[in-house]
């Protein structure tokens, strides 16, 4: 082993040790040293303090990149702690080094108290590890009511965090104000504009577009440099939609006439391949799609001189655009050969989440938890914890509505957002009917995504949704997807860029049955029906 990687050992094990230390010193007891619990009655099961007697709970959440603690000055938060007694000791990991602490803290079988937000442990990990999790049902049951109230009101809450055994593992969130669609169509208008174009609405427009973006200069500059249509390699599945091929979770699976189906063998993902095809060979989609990184592409989508991309997929139009955002605009999903339109997302939005908090079997008071959790289910502490802290970044008028503040100067409405909150992480529920007290900029933002989601939310298709393995799935699928889903890529960017997939075809099936496709599809179709069954 590198003396460059003994040493990022050692760093780790250093702050994992740190971190044992001080849940081994504190873990759900009193400060001064003794546990409260329902029999020694300083626990309260109802109102305000949670714990008679102030209690420390650890609590792990884990952060992207550098964005450390900022949150934690969150004023909903502090406000907590006094009003339940409950004081938080916040272990906040960066993403950076987060996968090799993760290893070494369930390896260890020492947790904290709590773990808070889906980004910490994936499913696999809680199945995996699950003797290291506590069962939430009979907590939820007795103590979490406005948690139970949530799951009434939107029963997707307790489909989605069922675990196989039919048990709740994690608590579940409705983050609120999210949009139904993902990627909706970008194209530049300045250069519509130019050539004096409609805005494409069907596959014999959007080519005849494609067409006139690469033989007219739009952009201006004398040269033949426009890229009709950039993306990366997986964006390239949005220029597959029309098909009626559509894939929110990445699972090569879609939901047709109400059953789950495996598209890559679909009659319409090879008809979408050689529409692709043609597009390819005519150049009219960037020719390093399947071979550029990000900072290749992004290096194109804000090229200093002149904007040089005509069409894309992207979630909202300023996002990557740099100086040349306000030249591009998204417009109405496309149609396709059957005369529908196809969008990817999902028709209860994009909202729901699981994993984002569990209580560990180290947590010596999981019914406080429970009930300072539920703290989180309420519509004001939802918003406060997205967003930020009323009266700090959020506005309570009068007449029962709620605004954003602006941010900073030099600062992104969004970045603020993160620095003041929990913002995608942690428990929170959003009633459907709340959200139209929330008042968004329609020009920016969150309210900018809301605002465009217009375009395509008539069209969104029910996505395969996010379902849950077992411990023996989670074995296998492994083996079947590394193989069976680079497969898949390959023989795709092959056809798409050389064609041939109607003297292949039946080779490639053939070949997929051979690699264990059955298997994968009654996997995935077992774990399907597991969660339409959950009451």
């Amino acid at each position: 082993m590198s003396k460059r990687r003994v040493g990022r050992l050692l760093v780790t094990l250093g702050v994992i040790s740190t971190l044992l230390v001080g849940m081994t010193a504190c873990s759900g007891s009193k400060e001064e040293g003794k546990a409260a619990t329902d029999t020694d009655g300083s626990f309260n099961k109802t109102g305000l303090p949670i714990v008679k007697e102030p209690i420390t709970l650890n609590v792990l959440t884990v952060r992207w990149g550098n964005m450390g603690d900022t949150f934690t000055k969150n004023t909903w938060l502090q406000n907590l702690e006094k009003d339940t007694n409950i004081k938080i000791n916040w272990q906040v990991m960066s993403s950076n080094d987060w996968a090799e602490q993760k290893s070494i803290m369930l390896a260890s079988g020492t947790l904290p108290d709590v773990v808070l937000g889906d980004i910490a442990f994936s499913d696999s990990d809680i199945v995996n590890n699950i003797s290291s999790f506590r069962p939430l049902d009979d907590y939820i049951d007795q103590y979490m009511p406005n948690l139970k109230a949530a799951m009434k009101e939107s029963p997707e809450l307790k489909k989605l965090s069922t675990f196989p055994d039919g048990k709740m593992y994690s608590l579940p969130a409705r983050l609120p104000s999210r949009p139904v669609t993902q990627n909706e169509p970008v194209i530049n208008k300045a250069w519509l504009d130019k050539l004096g174009l409609k805005v494409p609405e069907t596959l014999d427009d959007l080519y005849n577009v494609l067409k006139a973006f690469k033989e007219n200069d739009p952009n201006g500059n004398g040269k033949k440099d426009e890229i009709p249509y950039s993306g990366s390699g997986d964006i390239s599945m949005d220029l597959l939609n029309p098909f009626g091929i559509t894939d929110l979770n990445a699972t090569s699976m879609m939901i047709k006439d109400g059953k789950p189906v495996y598209y890559p063998t679909s009659n319409e993902y090879k008809e979408a391949i050689k529409w692709a095809h043609k597009l390819f060979s005519e150049g009219l989609i960037d020719q390093e799609l399947f071979t550029q990184d990000n900072t290749m592409l992004t290096a194109k989508q804000q090229n200093p001189d002149v904007a040089l991309v005509g069409f894309t997929h992207q979630w909202t139009p300023d996002a990557v655009f740099g100086k040349w955002k306000d030249q591009y605009e998204t417009i109405p999903t496309i149609s396709g050969p059957d005369g529908k339109r196809y969008q990817v997302g999902d028709p209860n939005g994009l909202s729901y989440r699981r994993n984002e908090l569990l209580i560990t079997t180290s947590c010596k008071n999981p019914e406080v938890v429970a009930r300072w959790a539920d703290q989180f289910y309420t519509n004001e502490a939802s918003i406060q914890n997205f967003w930020g802290a009323i009266d700090t970044v959020i506005k309570k008028n009068d007449d029962g509505t709620y605004t954003l503040m602006n941010p900073p100067a030099g600062t992104s409405a969004d970045a603020w957002y993160w620095d003041s909150s929990l913002r995608d992480f942690g428990p929170k529920y959003v009633s459907p009917s709340f959200e139209k007290n929330i008042v968004l900029d329609p020009a920016n933002g969150d309210g900018l995504k809301l605002e465009i989601d217009k375009l395509g939310k008539d069209y969104v298709t029910t996505p395969f949704p996010n379902v849950m393995y077992t411990a023996e799935e989670f074995q296998e699928l492994p083996t079947l997807t590394t193989d069976i889903d680079t497969y898949v890529r390959t023989n795709r960017a092959q056809w798409i860029t050389k064609g041939g997939i109607d003297e292949q075809w039946d080779a490639y099936v053939k070949k997929l049955n051979e690699m264990g496709l059955d298997k994968l599809v009654k996997i995935r179709t077992d774990a399907y029906d597991r969660y339409n069954n959950v009451k």
